[in-house]
């Protein structure tokens, strides 16, 4: 049964929309401030789709992801009382936001930079800078530095990779989505017995 080929090609169609650099902007700032689905998702397929735009790309996915990170730390700033009762019943979302707010208190810039480069939920990490009023330039720059490292770094492993990639992925995508199904299963598993 061929799942996850037909559902590549359909991705890859639409990583060729005409407005698909819009929906790249809006993703990744709503990712940045309050979505849930990283943007990763939808820049590298829009990369192995439009090689020649890889570049533009990432900028367009860093420029919006660091204005949705300023939105989440105007939100952490203004708004966080209208949010805490929905982080407090989110027993993962809170405790992430308490390790991020004590973290932030220690190191600042390094935390922006770090959950801006690296899969943790980022958005945690800008609504906290802003309750915890980290210098709005630290934050700006950390979140620069830190997309701009992660969606470059897409990319340019995709550019790098090129025909030979785009060929292999091709070939394996069945195994690959099976194998991400059963890692995805296994890890909310694994959550339900912990939790």
């Amino acid at each position: 049964m061929r799942v996850f080929g037909s559902l590549y090609d359909r991705v890859i169609e639409w990583s060729r929309h005409r407005h698909a650099e819009r929906y790249l902007a809006a993703l990744s700032f709503a990712e940045s401030s309050f979505f849930p689905i990283p943007v990763d998702v939808m820049l590298a397929p829009m990369c192995l789709a439009q090689r020649p735009r890889a570049w533009r790309l990432a900028a367009i996915a860093t420029i919006f992801s660091v204005l949705g990170g300023i939105a989440g730390y105007a939100i952490g700033v203004a708004g966080f009382e209208l949010i805490e009762p929905w982080l407090r019943d989110s027993p993962r979302y809170w405790s992430a936001y308490e390790a991020s707010r004590e973290w932030l208190d220690q190191y600042g810039f390094w935390v922006i930079f770090v959950a801006g480069f690296s899969p943790i939920p980022y958005k945690v990490f800008t609504i906290a800078a802003g309750v915890a009023a980290l210098n709005p330039v630290m934050f700006v720059v950390g979140s620069v530095i830190g997309r701009g490292a992660r969606f470059f770094l897409v990319a340019g492993l995709i550019v790098w990779g090129g025909d030979r990639l785009e060929e292999t992925l091709q070939k394996h995508v069945e195994r690959i989505g099976w194998a991400v199904v059963v890692i995805v299963a296994a890890a909310i598993a694994w959550f339900m017995v912990r939790g």
